[in-house]
């Protein structure tokens, strides 16, 4: 019965969002579930998939503009919110190849991290979190409890990618 209650809630939230948050909402939904899927798969072939390299961190692709800025916190806003939502399994790697995708569809570049730990009973844990410029898309709250083990970029390759142009709004 809390379940029902807390799906009403859910759905009265979402019918209150504006079309436009909506959007991102549905599209954040989509590449969950996809990556979700990815996700089982070896991470081999997911960084193909993604055209991740193992690499240092990457600069801020764009001009970094408060527009910029803006739509990587929204997409992270909406990976939160539509991870919450999800009756399938949306932990760390699954939100992060989420906002590899999302923010690739926008041609900005971003840095994947894994990162590894030891659980309360000794056991090795793992997390992986995303950084968009100065952004933390995904796994900032539970970052700093890991060391780095991994590094992997995802740089845009859009032909017209270049200094100055709005890649948030590739219109504007």
């Amino acid at each position: 019965m809390k379940a029902v209650s807390r799906a009403r809630a859910g759905f009265r939230k979402l019918r209150s969002l504006p079309p436009g948050s909506l959007r991102l909402l549905a599209e954040a939904a989509w590449f969950l579930a996809w990556a979700r899927l990815l996700s089982l798969l070896p991470f081999a072939k997911v960084s193909a998939a993604l055209r991740l390299v193992a690499e240092q961190d990457t600069p801020f692709a764009g001009s970094g503009s408060m527009e910029e800025v803006l739509q990587v916190r929204l997409i992270a806003r909406a990976i939160r919110q539509a991870s919450r939502l999800a009756f399938w399994d949306c932990r760390c790697l699954v939100r992060a190849i989420a906002a590899l995708k999302m923010l690739g569809h926008r041609r900005l570049d971003a840095t994947l991290y894994l990162g590894t730990a030891r659980g309360d009973a000794g056991e090795i844990i793992a997390h992986a979190w995303v950084r968009c410029g100065e952004v933390y898309v995904t796994g900032a709250e539970e970052m700093n409890r890991f060391t780095i083990a991994g590094k992997f970029a995802r740089k845009s390759s859009h032909p017209y990618k270049r200094e100055g142009v709005c890649h948030a709004y590739p219109d504007v």
